[in-house]
């Protein structure tokens, strides 16, 4: 996403692909300390060309041809992304009864959305407009990569720790009161966030400010591309790959439970008594947890799938050969694609929620109607809170049976 200026046309291919044949052809001529007036003429024709030539050649356009219709798709994803998940961070920070363990990890995540919508679209899209001269200096070039790293990370590593927390809570139920504490979670979320910004630390470090030569002294973002590759492609196997194999793996061993639970469910539907008590409750925990699970189930495929271009993108950077106008043009495509999947991702999971969420809905009508009447009912706040915390439909259990308070699903 960060590396614009690897973005040529196809004029700018061409172009570049001359400067490479003729700095080819000088390297050969000087080790063999022959035709000195060719190598002049060859020097003499690159610095003779207009700034803006020169510039296309090495960095391709300055404003990319697309730029209009991509940004707005990325206007539209903005308001949709920073709407939702600023009401999902409302609902939850709002509502006592909405702060459980699950939530907290859904919390993290629309956190992790919001710096990306916020803080990223903005330099994303002044990218697209104006590729370079790179304007915000090396500490601008550092943010924005240390930024893009340390969200691409958290955002993996919640939706991972809350695979974890939901197979805890299906598979091991008798762990959930020790392991999915509000406390613990927490805990667990600020290490989540410590770890992703620490292993943002090497891709940035090799990030920078490069000065194009011979005689312009345009700034652009540069890269050391050898440590970069190797940096990419083990983001990519331990934050990607890694991950989504464990994830799958999870859900497989919950979907084999529930299956379980359910044909135990069905066994217990002729029992009378106790046991007929006992059973009906086994039932409408196992319908909970399989809608919880289906819900996380889909928001994890989704991921996935607005992932999966990104990290395409970044690995097709660093390894394709992108002299040929054939790969060029497939990576351009590649490009775009995987750009509106990444900022896609950050505002989808709020669409999901309430599409697939009853209580969503339920308490975002409730934070809705708070914010339209607070002006006229000064008092509407602790009635909307007493509300819905007196609310049977809001409330849920989580684990055996244990009372947790509501879920967001």
């Amino acid at each position: 996403m960060w590396l614009q200026s690897r973005r040529l046309n196809t004029p700018g291919l061409e172009l570049r692909n001359k400067f490479r044949n003729i700095f080819k052809g000088i390297s050969l001529q000087s080790e063999c300390e022959t035709d000195q007036t060719w190598i002049s003429t060859c020097l003499s024709f690159i610095l003779c060309l207009s700034e803006d030539d020169y510039l296309s050649g090495e960095l391709g356009v300055p404003r990319s041809p697309v730029f209009l219709p991509v940004c707005v798709a990325y206007l539209a994803v903005f308001l949709v992304g920073v709407l939702g998940n600023s009401l999902t961070c409302a609902v939850i920070l709002c509502y006592k009864v909405m702060q459980t363990p699950t939530n907290y990890y859904l919390l993290s995540l629309a956190a992790s959305d919001l710096l990306v919508l916020l803080l990223g679209m903005p330099l994303e899209l002044y990218d697209l407009w104006r590729n370079y001269p790179f304007l915000l200096g090396e500490g601008g070039c550092y943010f924005k990569t240390f930024l893009f790293e340390t969200v691409c990370f958290a955002s993996i590593l919640n939706v991972t720790a809350l695979s974890v927390e939901r197979y805890v809570a299906v598979v091991h139920p008798l762990r959930v009161k020790r392991m999915a504490t509000r406390a613990h979670v927490k805990r667990v979320i600020l290490l989540l966030w410590a770890l992703s910004m620490l292993c943002a630390v090497p891709n940035t470090s090799i990030h920078g400010i490069g000065q194009l030569p011979p005689k312009f002294g345009r700034h652009f973002p540069r890269s050391q591309p050898r440590i970069y590759n190797w940096v990419i492609l083990v983001s990519t196997l331990v934050f990607f790959l890694l991950p989504m194999l464990v994830i799958s793996v999870l859900y497989l061993l919950i979907g084999l439970r529930l299956r379980r639970e359910r044909l135990e469910a069905s066994a217990d539907a002729g029992c009378f008594g106790p046991e007929g008590v006992s059973g009906s409750n086994r039932r409408r925990l196992s319908r909970r947890n399989v809608q919880i699970t289906k819900m996380l189930c889909v928001l994890v495929v989704v991921f996935g799938l607005c992932w999966a271009p990104f990290h395409v993108d970044r690995l097709m950077w660093s390894y394709m050969d992108t002299s040929s106008p054939r790969h060029q043009a497939v990576f351009e495509q590649v490009h775009i694609i995987s750009g509106v999947c990444f900022y896609l991702s950050s505002a989808v999971n709020p669409v999901l929620y309430n599409l697939m969420s009853t209580r969503f809905r339920e308490t975002f009508s409730h934070i809705t109607c708070h914010s339209i009447w607070w002006s006229a009912h000064s008092g509407s706040h602790r009635t909307q809170r007493s509300t819905l915390s007196q609310n049977p439909s809001l409330i849920t259990t989580h684990g055996i049976g244990t009372p947790h308070g509501a879920e967001m699903f």
